[in-house]
This record gives C-alpha cells, sequence and structure tokens, in this order.
C-alpha cells in the first residue's frame, strides 16, 4: 500500500510564531473591547456638545440606533466576508493579508470615528451622520475580515494537535489581558491627554489620544502576525465549501440543540453586553470617580486569567450544566448587589466581580455545547456541518453587541449621562432610569436565557459521549456525499498501527466489536500510547474526542482504529491528536498518542480495536500472525483479498 502522495508536515510552529500570534490577540482584543464597550461611552457623553440638550439627545440616539443597525446588517454581511477570505490566494497566504490589511482600514477608521470630522457634527449634522454610517460600516467590515481570518489561522499555522493547542492557549492569554487591559488604562490615558477633567470624565482630546493609542496597537500586532507566523500551504487546506448566510440559518434551524442553546446564548450575552457596557458609566456618573475604574478593570484582568483555568477541573467535577447555573445564579447575586451598591467603591467592586467572574466559565459552557452540536447535528442531519455550527456564535455576540449599543444609548440619554454632565448634575431620578436600564434589562435577560438552557438544551457530557459512539459505529456512512472507495483488485494487508499483544476481535471485552458488527479486523493491547498509520490514506473522521480515528486508504481500505472501551467518556483527556480531517498520512506516520495511566485510572480497558468498517468488500480477510503474539508498531497483522 504504497503511495508517492507527500505528507503533510506535522507542524510548523515555534516560540516566534506563538509569541507573536499572542500579541496578535491581544490586540485584536483590545480593538474589540474598546469597539464594543467603551466607544458607546465617547458617543454619548463627549461627542455632542451643541448647547443644545434636546439636540444633543437626538443624535446621541440617531448614532446608537444606526451602530446597531449597521452591526445587524453586518451579521449578514460576514458569511460573504468568510468565502472571500477562503478564495483568498496570495504568496504570504490566506489569512495573513487580510490581518494586515483588516488592521489597518479597521484601525484608521476607528480613529476618525473617535473625532467630530472637522466640527462637522455641529455644522452639518445631516451629513456627519451619513459619513458617520459609511466609516463605521467600512471599520466593521474590515475588523470582521481580520477577525476572521485571525482565528481561522491556528488550523493553518500548524496540522499538529498539541502546537495548536499551545498556540491557541498562547492566544487565549492575550486577548484576555487584552481584552480587560482597556479598563485598567482607559481613563488615565484619557486623563492624562485630556485639557479639561470634566468632572472626571476628560474631554474630546484625552478620548482621540486613548483612539489613537489603541489604533497603533491594534495595527502594529496585526503587522507583527504578518511577519512573525507562516501559514502552511498544503492540498488540505484548500477551500470545498462555500459558506451563505442562509446555509447558517438552515442548520441552526434543523438542529434542535444547536437553536436551543443559540436562543438561550443570546439572551444572556445580549444582558452582559448591556451590563458590562455600563459599568464606566457608573463610575463616572454615580461614584463621581471615573479614575477608578482602573482598579475593577485589574481585577477583572487577574480574575479573567484564574476564572480561564479553572474551567476543566470544575466542569469535570460539577459537570458543564451545574456549573452553567451555578454562574447565572452568582451572576444575579451581582446585579442584586449592584442595584443596592450607591456610591459605596467596595459593594461596587464586590457587585462587580459577582457578575463577571462565572462570565468566563459560562463562555467556555456555551462553546463546548455548540462544539458538541456538531456531532449531535451529524447524527442526526446525517451530514458533519462544523464551520457551519462554529460560526453560529460570533453572529450571536454581534447581535448582542448591536442591542447593547442601543439600550446604552437610550439608557444615557433618559438618565442625563450625555455631553457635559457630571456626577454633580445628576438626579436621583436619573440614577433610577439608568438603574432600570442596565440592571433590570440584563437580570431579565439572563434568566429567560437560563430558562431556555434549563428546558431545552439536553446535550449533556454523558449525551454527547452517546453520540459519538453511536457515530463510531458509522462513521464511514459520512465519508462525504456522493464518494465511493474504490477497491484495488489484488491482496492487501494492514500493519499493526501500535506495539504490544495481538488479540483476536473475538477475545475484545465488547459485544459490538467482538461479533464483527463494525467490520472484521483485530486488537492489541498496547505496550506503549503511540499510534501510527498501518498505511498510506487520507484521514476522514477525525474524532473530536481524540479517541477514535477513521482512514480511507489509497486501494480503498475503510479503517477504524478506535483506542479503548468506553473512553469516549474521557472527552479527549489524556489524547493527544495529530491530525485532521482531510490529511495525507504516510505509513509509520504517528497519528495518535494517549496516556495509558489516564485510561487504566478511569478503570476503563486500554485495548486498541482495528476494524475494517467496508469488509463486505474483501472476500478474505485473515490475522497474519497467532493471537497472543507480540508484534511492534508497524509489523502486517492483517491480510485481505479483494473479491
Amino acid at each position: 500500500m504504497e503511495s508517492t502522495s507527500q505528507a503533510v508536515p506535522q507542524t510548523s510552529g515555534n516560540a516566534k510564531s506563538r509569541i507573536a500570534y499572542s500579541f496578535g490577540a491581544f490586540g485584536h482584543d483590545i480593538f474589540y473591547a474598546t469597539l464594543s464597550t467603551f466607544f458607546i461611552t465617547f458617543v454619548t457623553s463627549h461627542l455632542f456638545n451643541t448647547g443644545n440638550e434636546a439636540q444633543n439627545n437626538r443624535m446621541v440616539l440617531y448614532i446608537t440606533n444606526i451602530i446597531a443597525a449597521l452591526r445587524i446588517i453586518e451579521l449578514v454581511i460576514d458569511p460573504f466576508v468568510g468565502n472571500a477570505i477562503d478564495n483568498t490566494k496570495t504568496r504570504w497566504g490566506k489569512f495573513k493579508p487580510w490581518v494586515v490589511i483588516g488592521g489597518l482600514i479597521s484601525s484608521v477608521s476607528l480613529l476618525i470615528l473617535f473625532t467630530d470630522m472637522g466640527g462637522l457634527n455641529k455644522t452639518n449634522p445631516g451629513l456627519y451622520l451619513i459619513l458617520f454610517a459609511i466609516i463605521y460600516i467600512t471599520m466593521d467590515i474590515f475588523y470582521s475580515f481580520k477577525d476572521i481570518g485571525f482565528w481561522s489561522m491556528i488550523p493553518a499555522l500548524s496540522f499538529s494537535s498539541q502546537e495548536r493547542e499551545k498556540t491557541a492557549t498562547f492566544a487565549r492569554i492575550g486577548s484576555t489581558i487584552g481584552a480587560n487591559i482597556v479598563s485598567v488604562v482607559i481613563m488615565p490615558i484619557v486623563l492624562f491627554f485630556s485639557m479639561s477633567r470634566n468632572g472626571g470624565a476628560g474631554d474630546n482630546r484625552g478620548w482621540f489620544w486613548f483612539a489613537f493609542i489603541v489604533a497603533a496597537i491594534s495595527f502594529l500586532t496585526a503587522v507583527g502576525v504578518g511577519l512573525g507566523t507562516h501559514e502552511i500551504d498544503s492540498d488540505l487546506r484548500k477551500n470545498t465549501e462555500k459558506t451563505g448566510f442562509k446555509d447558517v440559518l438552515k442548520v441552526l434551524v434543523k438542529n434542535d440543540q444547536l437553536m436551543a442553546i443559540s436562543l438561550s446564548y443570546v439572551l444572556y450575552t445580549t444582558g452582559v453586553n448591556i451590563l458590562n457596557a455600563s459599568e464606566l458609566y457608573y463610575f463616572t456618573y454615580v461614584l463621581g470617580h471615573a479614575a477608578q475604574f482602573a482598579l475593577l478593570g485589574t481585577i477583572n484582568t487577574l480574575v479573567g486569567l484564574l476564572s480561564v483555568s479553572l474551567f476543566p477541573k470544575l466542569a469535570d467535577k460539577i459537570n458543564r450544566r451545574n456549573l452553567f447555573f451555578i454562574c447565572i445564579f452568582i451572576m444575579l447575586c451581582g446585579i442584586g448587589v449592584f442595584t443596592i451598591a450607591g456610591t459605596s467603591l467596595v459593594m461596587v467592586l464586590v457587585a462587580a466581580e459577582l457578575f463577571f467572574i462565572p462570565q468566563p466559565l459560562v463562555f467556555l459552557v456555551v462553546l463546548m455545547t455548540i462544539t458538541d452540536c456538531v456531532e449531535y447535528g451529524q447524527l442526526k442531519l446525517g451530514h458533519r456541518d462544523e464551520s457551519l455550527t462554529l460560526s453560529v456564535r460570533p453572529l450571536l455576540d454581534k447581535f448582542g453587541g448591536a442591542v447593547s449599543n442601543s439600550v446604552i444609548g437610550i439608557a444615557a440619554v433618559a438618565a442625563g449621562m450625555t455631553t457635559g454632565a457630571t456626577a454633580k448634575t445628576m438626579t436621583a431620578h436619573g440614577i433610577m432610569s439608568f438603574k432600570l436600564y442596565v440592571f433590570g434589562i440584563p437580570f431579565v435577560l439572563i434568566i429567560l436565557g437560563a430558562l431556555v438552557f434549563f428546558f431545552k438544551v439536553k446535550l449533556t457530557e454523558e449525551k454527547h459521549a452517546e453520540i459519538v459512539a453511536e457515530l463510531e459505529k458509522t462513521w464511514d456512512e459520512y465519508l462525504g456525499e456522493g464518494e465511493t472507495e474504490a477497491v484495488s483488485s489484488q491482496v492487501l494487508s494492514v500493519k499493526a498501527p501500535i506495539a504490544g499483544q495481538l488479540i483476536s476481535l473475538a477475545e475484545v471485552n465488547d459485544a459490538t466489536f467482538a461479533s464483527g458488527k463494525l467490520g472484521q479486523g483485530f486488537a492489541i493491547k498496547p505496550s506503549d500510547g503511540r499510534v501510527f498509520a498501518p498505511f498510506d490514506a487520507t484521514v476522514r473522521q477525525a474524532f473530536t474526542t481524540r479517541h477514535a480515528v477513521g482512514l480511507v486508504s489509497d486501494d480503498g481500505v475503510v479503517l477504524l482504529i478506535h483506542v479503548g472501551l468506553g473512553t469516549v467518556k474521557l472527552k479527549g483527556t489524556g489524547f493527544v491528536s495529530y491530525v485532521t480531517e482531510g490529511q495525507r498520512v504516510k505509513a509509520g506516520q504517528e497519528i495518535l498518542e494517549f496516556w495509558d495511566p489516564t485510561i487504566k485510572k478511569a478503570g476503563l480497558d486500554d485495548t486498541v480495536i482495528v476494524t475494517v468498517t467496508n469488509s463486505d468488500a474483501f472476500k478474505d480477510i485473515d490475522l497474519k500472525l497467532a493471537s497472543g503474539t507480540m508484534v511492534s508498531a508497524k509489523d502486517e497483522v492483517l491480510s485481505l483479498q479483494s473479491k
């Protein structure tokens, strides 16, 4: 079973690439935090100062509604952005050009938006609104090019699961710091550059220079990604599928669990966005000390990193579903404390942390559940929609952010927290109106999201394990629409994928495998944890739990390599995959690795099972060695005679 095709390199990652990518994530999330949370503060509190309060309020409402409308429109544009990136071919790769170009144009656009465009907002408000809409949608579209291109790069940087996990971990650290550090530095920077402190809120000059620093960091870190990373060029990354907005809706509607978690999350994330965006207002107009907001940002940065690191242990001990509801309860307590905190800094910080600490955990619960919806949809619908399914979450976040901007604009106008206002000018009625919007609406939305999760989301870890176990039995049915595998008319052989003691399938302690329902083959009691490709092949199924892989040889042998019995319950713990779906592998190339003590500690059988799932295509399938024989990886153990 030899082939002249070239094996895909296993890893091209290195420290330089990971550091460049993590700094890219840092700058990317600094930009996102500024745009999604603090830009609306500039609009409501500093942009319009015509001397006519009614006109100022009208302009604020116009702008906030324009932003909301444009962000919702941009949701429809996003799939086309993704397709444009997929069809990009340059000497620098597919993604990096868009990261750099998107970083440049979005940064320049953001900087313009943090100005009054030469006073045009006063001299010609109508023209200002038109130009604002054009610049904002330009900025948002090119930010999407950068966003989609950046987060799509991880699979392109390496085909090694280990290297990808390292890169993703570095990126997550960078993005967590970037997203939270803005809260630490925003008011010190604004006040440092402001000509007037304006009751602790700063002035337009200070906000402009803050935006300049954000834009510069965003662009320079994007350039760093372009210079410091390298995209692998291979047939594996050729685009074969176009994603449209209708496709996303189609998958969402047909996959009831994806629909349920999406509805739950969009309610939740809208509420969270509203309250998060209101916190600077609270420090500025209720506490009267905007500079103290840096203290909250510092705490959030440290707590965010700790919260993310605790997720695997918490999810394992109390399961994702229980963790979700515990987090929601804590967040609701935080909102309750916020409503009675008044001007006590200590109470405000306690409330803010009760609300913030669970957020990274809820995000990861939702992300894992959406990921599990891939297999759920595959089993239910008969086809796998991985990219479409995972594209749903960013769309929901953008929708939540769009609604949040509109609510915050209305709340600021209703409370009188607009240009020229300070904590001293706030009335009790204005503060109460503000609290009803920014605490009452999130409270209701988060409860509704939790109720949807409780009654409609049934995809637990245990249910997902059952689905994956079921897919293992029928994985070869998903080779691709209309695709068939022609079997060569010759005597073929399969090598041992791992070292250990050879045993017959009949001796395997699992009725389904032992009966041959999943095909004829053999099993090995492993002596180590390294699994190799038994022939030149294409990877047609790389299970997300990493305990199994489906291969199709160049000669048409469809093979399932399954590590252990019941190991799907480990959810990938103790397993490393070195391959991805569609990848070409050479005979003897390492494809999986597992830590045997993890399996045994869980009380599970570590037997590695190898079955020819298209056994009907062969006249004879025989073991070449006797059961009980000790074999080395790559020893020929199975003979196949085609019909």
